[in-house]
């Protein structure tokens, strides 16, 4: 049996095929791109086919004979059962094990340049680095600091007023530790964050940023990518196109200048700001919305009018994804519907 991670849109399909949880399917035919059905053996690498802003992801499985591809850990086979939904936070914490699982422990040092290698620290203001392909560098002392620069790797760090960063494709930078800070500028890849007065900031093109640290931020500049935070008195913003910005922190903002993008907030007295074009903002009562209405003139894209609106439940209501046109604000219609 050969397991996998598949993404699919926000109603369960793929390509137009409706999926459910539970249930296997088969065709006569497999063919990669063409026929057949579709999964990464990768988590990080689904990424690259559904973005991380409004897709949903899951585990799945098959006993048919697998095809791969050249580019990724794609794989294509005759049958497929759909094991369970997992969740953006599931994708990310099922890529920080696959990279993980994938590393030879043997090696324990504090810097590593080795291929599919590791460098570990446990010590106090202390440093694991890391550049190997398919590596990762851990590091759990306080005031400390884990790099990783390698290509499908994992930078880790759970020490006070410490940092984890990662730059490689395919990566992931994960850090709980207070006061701190979680960076990652690669390519289809994660940056979490859990401590409180902490960062968390993501660059890369299909990436994740989250943090659910109080007092905390997350940012994420990545194409089709997504910044979320749940921590109070915080920050989530996004400037990358067809991406997301959510935040459920008590009184906290979440931004997005994105094209076709969205921003939300889901506790009371926050602010969803979305100012790129076609974009769309989304609060609970007692919150308020933000947007900015785009003109094309004469080829270029012109600001033309920004508004902001208290969510009361009556002319703008809970829960609903609004927009600005025309120097009205509207509901927001998905035109593919």
């Amino acid at each position: 049996m050969v397991k996998g991670y598949k993404g699919f849109d926000k109603d369960l399909k793929c390509r137009g095929f409706q999926y459910e949880v539970g249930k296997t399917y088969k065709e006569d035919k497999a063919k990669m791109c063409d026929c057949g059905f579709h999964f990464c053996e990768n988590p990080f690498d689904v990424f690259s086919y559904y973005n991380p802003a409004d897709s949903r992801y899951g585990t799945v499985s098959t006993k048919s004979e697998v095809l791969g591809c050249s580019n990724d850990s794609k794989k294509c086979s005759k049958s497929i059962k759909i094991e369970a939904e997992i969740g953006l936070s599931g994708i990310i914490n099922a890529g920080v094990k696959f990279i993980l699982d994938k590393v030879n422990w043997k090696d324990d040092k504090a810097t590593n340049t080795g291929y599919q290698s590791v460098a570990t620290n446990t010590g106090n203001c202390s440093a694991s680095t890391n550049t190997g392909y398919q590596s990762v560098a851990t590091n759990t002392g306080n005031c400390s600091a884990s790099t990783n620069t390698g290509y499908q790797s994992a930078s880790t760090n759970t020490g006070n007023c410490s940092a984890s960063t990662n730059t490689g494709n395919y990566s992931a930078s994960t850090n709980t530790g207070y006061q701190s800070a979680s960076t990652n500028t690669g390519n289809c890849s994660a940056s979490t964050n859990t401590g409180d007065y902490s960062a968390s900031t993501n660059t890369g093109n299909q990436s994740v940023a989250t943090n659910t640290g109080d007092y905390s931020a997350s940012t994420n500049t990545g194409y089709q990518s997504v910044a979320t935070n749940t921590g109070n008195c915080s920050a989530s913003t996004n400037t990358g196109y067809y991406s997301a910005s959510t935040n459920t922190g008590y009184q906290s903002v979440a931004t997005n200048t994105g094209y076709y993008s969205a921003s939300t907030v889901e506790d009371k007295e926050s602010i969803a700001i979305s100012l790129g074009i076609e974009g769309k903002a989304k609060a609970n009562i007692g919150s308020w919305i933000v947007l900015s209405e785009w003109k094309e003139i004469d080829n270029e894209w012109h600001r033309v009018d920004v508004k902001s609106f208290l969510v009361n439940g009556k002319k703008i209501k809970a829960d609903t994804f609004y927009t600005l046109k025309n120097g009205e604000v509207i509901e927001w219609v998905d035109e593919d519907e």
